[in-house]
């Protein structure tokens, strides 16, 4: 490299630098230490220095959440001048460490600054309605109506438990009466709850390996208190699938639709049926099961629970509708499809169409 070469990198990088580092904030970290949330929201300022030959003006500061507010001026900053920024952290329901950033453009939408804010929140006292927000009668109260378990892996016991206290200055009878059974969900609740105790409701889910069964698993009770129910359902649900592990050490399928939305478009009311279809393709090395098939009930498929597929191999599937049968305007469904791909073994395709009038 000669002497020129030298000189014009060396005045490239020396523009590069002085560009960067036009709008300079010196600190531009701020640690609040340990905070409390009772206090509410706390502000520090961030003070910028033009150190550029042109006037600059900050036109956004952009946060990484809601929780973070700045506030700025819009007015030029001339050379040799300061800007300041006030940021303000709500710490409300955010409890623990935090470390959030704030980007800073200029005029020509280029980003100028990175200003970073952090510390640690230490929680509220929560109250008893915070901590236990369904209220099931009688002085009980719950920690959730609802409890998914996501996939239920076939041959696997898995657990999930519910949170309940009794507010009340007396004993109550509880009871959890069965609405909707899977068969595959055991429940553990005391039946009577002491003044001021509070304890769990266990919920366990397992599909047995020599008996196994495939797609949603639905589980509700209807919370009884002192012989009395204001309405409160407990609800556990999730979906049953194979166990991945047993892919370990032979070749495993890997399911691939052709389409996430099969569109029917506009439809006259008075068609008797319509059809439309999509693909089902094996892209892995071992055979591909259909082990259930869901809907809504606003569609009809050919697909089948049992129906195979070889390596590399592909179905055509046909999913109809009958138009006369439904409401007019907007007709939406999903079809749910669960296989034995370890990796991802339900897939969902979305089906819209508009049914109009003749």
């Amino acid at each position: 490299m000669n002497l020129k070469t030298l000189i014009l990198c060396g005045l490239a990088i020396g523009s590069v630098s002085v560009v960067r580092a036009q709008l300079v904030f010196e600190p531009d970290r701020h640690d609040f230490g340990t905070i409390r949330e009772v206090d509410g929201r706390v502000t520090c300022t961030f003070t910028g220095v033009n150190r550029g030959a042109r006037p600059i003006v900050v036109l956004d500061v952009v946060t990484s959440c809601g929780c973070t507010v700045p506030k700025f001026s819009r007015k030029p900053v001339h050379a040799g001048d300061s800007i300041r920024i006030a940021v303000t952290y709500d710490p409300q329901n955010r409890p623990g460490a935090f470390s959030k950033e704030l980007s800073v453009y200029s005029s020509d939408r280029k980003k100028v600054a990175t200003l970073t804010i952090g510390g640690t929140v230490v929680p509220r006292p929560k109250s008893i309605e915070e901590l236990y927000p369904v209220d099931a009668g009688e002085g009980v109260r719950l920690s959730t109506s609802h409890s998914s378990f996501s996939y239920l892996r076939v041959g696997r016991e898995v657990h999930a438990a519910v949170e309940y206290v009794n507010t009340s200055n007396r004993p109550v009878e509880f009871r959890l009466r069965p609405k909707e059974t899977s068969g595959c969900l055991r429940i553990t609740a005391p039946e009577r709850i002491a003044a001021g105790e509070r304890g769990t409701i266990d919920l366990a889910y397992s599909i047995p390996a020599t008996n196994p069964r495939y797609g949603t698993m639905k589980d509700t009770f209807e919370v009884e208190v002192a012989g009395r129910s204001n309405g409160t359902v407990l609800m556990a649900h999730g979906i049953a699938v194979d166990d991945p592990a047993a892919y370990r050490d032979k070749p495993a399928p890997k399911m691939r639709l052709s389409d996430n939305i099969l569109k029917f478009g506009e439809v006259n009311h008075d068609t008797p049926i319509e059809r439309r279809t999509f693909v089902l393709a094996n892209d892995g090395e071992g055979e591909l099961v259909v082990r259930a098939v869901e809907h809504r009930g606003h569609i009809e498929t050919s697909l089948r629970a049992g129906q195979r597929i070889a390596p590399h191999d592909s179905l055509t599937v046909e999913v109809s509708i009958r138009p006369s049968q439904a409401d007019y305007g907007p007709l939406l469904d999903r079809l749910s499809i669960i296989t034995n791909d370890p990796a991802r073994p339900m897939r969902q395709l979305r089906v819209t169409a508009l049914l109009l009038a003749p």
